[in-house]
């Protein structure tokens, strides 16, 4: 459960990024694709947020009241989330990488 509140916790630090990136896309780079891509990246955090909210909750259900022992499903299950979550920082860090080689072009006189 740790470690689903940390990913929790990146994403909503994303979150509060990519309303920074939003800003500097608005003032400085003025391109509609990047704006579009911040949409959708904002969509999938917000739902990959809450598809592992409710998986806390299922957990945190299941260890107070439940008696299903941890066993390879359950391992695999969770395997599934954290693959997700990689991919999600995966998108997010070559998005970043887009953003960081947008800015380049532009210098302090």
């Amino acid at each position: 459960m740790n470690e689903i509140e940390l990913w929790i916790y990146i994403l909503e630090s994303i979150n509060d990024e990519l309303d920074h990136f939003n800003s500097i896309e608005k003032q400085l780079i003025k391109n509609e694709s990047v704006a579009n891509n911040i949409k959708a990246l904002r969509r999938k955090m917000i739902l990959a947020m809450a598809t592992f909210c409710k998986y806390e909750q299922e957990l945190k259900v299941e260890y107070e009241y439940g008696d299903v022992e941890y066993d390879a499903k359950r391992y695999k299950h969770h395997e599934q989330k954290r693959e997700s979550y990689l991919q999600l920082m995966k998108d997010y860090n070559a998005f970043k990488i887009h953003i960081y080689t947008l800015l380049k072009v532009y210098y302090r006189k």
